[in-house]
């Protein structure tokens, strides 16, 4: 009996020791990580009904020195509501009220004549100061109730990548972006504000210790706020300058993916996005659309082939400024040749169409195939945004039109979103790895953890003595080609690309013979790289070159980040 009385005390011991520790767990979440959620449920039951006011984790830029910057949250404010049945004159409640706020007349004289409707909204998102200059109104009918909504502080800043939150039918959800890619991180529990606590302690046992519920959280993203804001201020003075049809950039750690900053324009204010007349503006091209960008694909065809052995960077051919293939003729981009003695660097430097057929052929279909390939031109980037599609590159899957490996060799007949093009160029700068482009780096749970993100690497077909080989030729195209042997960065090397192709026709078939995609790439200090730049426009005008509508805006990117990093001297 002594035995079984000693166990059934411990029995009693160990229960009521884990009831405590879930009480007091339960109390510091309540207490202290989630205060501010309960203190806002307290208030509302006196100023709201609950189903109006939705609470949704927060989405951060970081900047430099790790301090976090909103990119979007809740923000509290009021709503103004009507009962019709007490209003007895429309005019004059219409006159005092637009006297605070902007109000559409015939909107609230409609809604201010309906008879036996006892609650009408006429107005949201208002201050404090306009909320407390209508209470001071004192008319019959009118009240002020407080809500909360969706704030995104930047207005339009990465506006494709953060997306917002808007009603489907009647669900109220993430759409777009970073909203809808982590829309269970960030949705919050708001069916049941008002639970009794001790009944919402024992209902989360279940939860804590069997569901396999996603935890709600913060998240933390690698856009740093500054460079974004550079980044757009640069890519909205390019496209009004030439006129550019759609234009776009990616600026991003080329050793382990981190996106410091990506736009598109056009784009939107996403505080107003009912404003759009266009819902195709709410996609984001740099992961959805597919374009040919043309001569920034030659480095990797060179990189394979040099990787290969079958040319140095001071291997020549004759350089006739055209070559036919199957009948089919491919010109420089001038119709000029270079003449006998022409080398692979010059094929770079000068950007060479028929020195890329040459290279194609000393490659070899199939091997051209498996080098671009292994650069991941064919696979989705696994990048943390929705919608991601994948590149065209059927011309070199399964046809033995030998036409079809000499286009792709200078980047015609492949056509890759923007984000597969970066992580591709990105392998030639870090030793051969195919990083995982990202926006996330870490999640901020509300139980006080944290998740850090971890994204894949993986290694291409080039060895490292490769990468460091055709970086030295991309430096050489800036030092020699791009900035016509007056190196405009004498302390950082540069290695850089640009691209100039032909826009497809998708109605007709063939290309526009009036329409060009400029792109370029660039990853600096060169042997070491932290940043890699990709930027490219679609349809400028008056410009015929990718170089010139680029490299000055590039230059001014590569001086910025060099600047505020302060990235020190390489050479």
């Amino acid at each position: 009996m002594k035995f079984s009385f000693l166990w059934r005390t411990r029995i009693i011991f160990f229960c009521v020791t884990v009831f405590a520790l879930i009480l007091i767990s339960k109390l510091f979440l309540v207490q202290v990580v989630q205060s501010s959620s309960y203190s806002e449920k307290a208030d509302r039951q006196y100023s709201t009904p609950s189903s109006n006011i939705f609470e949704r984790g927060t989405i951060y830029f970081e900047r430099r020195d790790g301090q976090l910057v909103s990119a979007a949250m809740q923000t509290t404010g009021f709503k103004l509501a009507i009962n019709p049945t007490k209003i007895t004159d429309k005019e004059l409640a219409y006159e005092a009220l637009s006297k605070i706020i902007t109000l559409n007349h015939d909107e609230f004289v409609a809604k201010a004549s309906k008879e036996n409707d006892p609650y009408e909204e006429v107005a949201n998102h208002l201050t404090k100061t306009e909320a407390d200059a209508i209470s001071l109104l004192k008319i019959p009918g009118l009240s002020l109730y407080k809500e909360k909504w969706r704030f995104y502080p930047g207005e339009s800043m990465a506006s494709q990548s953060l997306g917002f939150v808007a009603y489907k039918g009647d669900e109220l959800a993430g759409r777009y972006g970073l909203e809808r890619q982590y829309d269970a991180e960030l949705s919050r529990n708001k069916d049941n504000p008002y639970i009794n606590f001790f009944a919402e302690v024992f209902s989360n046992i279940n939860d804590t210790f069997f569901s396999n519920k996603v935890k709600e959280g913060d998240l933390v993203t690698t856009i740093e706020p500054s460079v974004q804001s550079f980044l757009e201020k640069t890519l909205s003075d390019v496209k009004d300058k030439y006129q550019a049809d759609s234009i776009g950039g990616i600026i991003m750690n080329p050793t382990d993916g981190s996106i410091y900053a990506l736009g598109t324009k056009p784009d939107f204010d996403l505080n107003n996005f009912s404003k759009v007349t266009t819902t195709s503006t709410f996609s984001n091209p740099l992961v959805e659309s597919v374009l040919e960008f043309g001569s920034v694909v030659k480095p990797l065809v060179m990189a394979g082939a040099i990787d290969a052995g079958v040319v140095t960077a001071n291997t020549t051919y004759d350089d006739k400024g055209e070559v036919t293939v199957e009948k089919h003729q491919i010109f420089n981009f001038d119709k000029k040749g270079r003449g006998p003695g022409t080398t692979m660097q010059e094929v770079l430097s000068q950007s060479l169409n028929t020195g890329m057929v040459f290279v194609e052929q000393k490659l070899g279909k199939e091997k051209l195939r498996d080098y671009l390939l292994s650069y991941g031109i064919k696979n989705k980037t696994g990048i943390d945004l929705p919608n991601e599609t994948s590149g065209l590159v059927s011309g070199i899957m399964t046809s033995p039109r030998e036409i079809e490996y000499a286009n792709a060799a200078f980047g015609q007949g492949i056509a890759l979103t923007p984000m597969e093009m970066i992580r591709a160029l990105a392998s030639l700068s870090n030793g051969g790895n195919l990083v995982t482009p990202h926006i996330v780096k870490e999640i901020k749970y509300d139980d006080g953890t944290t998740k850090e993100m971890t994204y894949e690497k993986t290694p291409v077909k080039i060895s490292k003595a490769t990468s460091e080989e055709i970086t030295r030729m991309l430096v050489n195209v800036m030092d020699k080609g791009v900035s016509q042997g007056k190196p405009q960065l004498e302390h950082y090397s540069v290695a850089v690309k640009t691209g100039t192709a032909q826009v497809a026709d998708n109605i007709n078939g063939g290309y526009y013979e009036d329409r060009h995609t400029h792109s370029f790439i660039g990853y600096f200090p060169a042997y070491d790289p932290k940043f890699i730049i990709f930027l490219y426009a679609v349809n400028p005008k008056g410009v015929p070159y990718a170089v010139q509508t680029w490299a000055n805006p590039f230059l001014s990117i590569t001086k910025f980040l060099i600047n505020y990093y302060e990235v020190p001297p390489d050479r």
